[in-house]
C-alpha cells in the first residue's frame, strides 16, 4: 500500500475526509497511514484544539467544562471543512447536530470496534477526560453508536489492521463515495 502520488488527493474531490468513532476506534492511527497513502494533510482535531486553546484536553475538560471544549471542538471542526485532507475528530463530534453540518459537506468514515477490543487498545484510559469507569464507558459508547451509523461509510475496525482499514477506505473512495 505506497502512496498514490497525485491521484490520492482526486479519490476526495477536494473535500475533506472525517473519521468517526469511539475513543480507541484507530481514528489517529488510520487517519495518519490513509493520508500519507493518498499524499494530502492530516489533522488530529483534538491536537488542533490543544494548539489552539494552549491547554490539554484534560486541563479544558477541568478547569472549563465539556460545553467549552464542544465549543473549541466545533471552532476547530469549522476551520478544516475544506479542502482534501484527512481529519481525524474527536469521539464526541458527532453529539452536537451543528456539527453534522460541517461532517456533511466532507466524506464521514466511521471506525466502529467490539467494546471489549476498545477497551483493551484504550488501556487506562489516561488522557480521557470522559474514561473513568466501564460503566460510564459503555453508557457513553451506547449512546454515541448510532450517532456514528449516520457516516457515509461503517468500518468495524475489531478484526482488522489499520493497513487494512485504508485499504476498505481506498476501496470505497474508488467506487465513488
Amino acid at each position: 500500500m505506497g502512496g498514490l502520488s497525485g491521484e490520492g488527493e482526486d479519490l476526495l474531490k477536494g473535500r475533506p475526509l472525517f473519521l468517526l468513532g469511539f475513543m480507541g476506534a484507530g481514528k489517529t492511527t488510520v487517519g495518519s497511514l490513509l493520508a500519507r497513502t493518498l499524499g494530502c494533510s492530516f489533522v488530529d482535531l483534538d491536537v488542533l484544539i490543544v494548539e489552539r486553546v494552549g491547554k490539554s484536553i484534560v486541563d479544558i475538560f477541568e478547569t472549563e467544562g465539556e460545553e467549552s471544549f464542544r465549543r473549541y471542538e466545533t471552532e476547530a471542526l469549522e476551520s478544516v471543512a475544506e479542502g482534501a485532507m484527512v481529519v481525524a475528530t474527536g469521539g464526541g463530534v458527532v453529539t452536537r447536530e451543528e456539527n453534522w453540518k460541517v461532517l456533511n459537506k466532507g466524506i464521514t468514515v466511521a471506525l466502529m470496534a467490539s467494546p471489549e477490543v476498545l477497551m483493551r487498545r484504550l488501556g487506562r484510559g489516561e488522557g480521557r477526560p470522559l474514561l473513568h469507569d466501564e460503566k460510564d464507558w459503555r453508557e457513553l459508547l451506547n449512546e454515541r453508536e448510532s450517532l456514528y451509523m449516520r457516516a457515509q461509510l461503517v468500518i468495524d475496525t475489531t478484526c482488522l489492521t489499520p493497513e487494512e482499514v485504508v485499504d476498505c477506505i481506498l476501496g470505497a473512495l474508488e467506487e465513488g463515495l
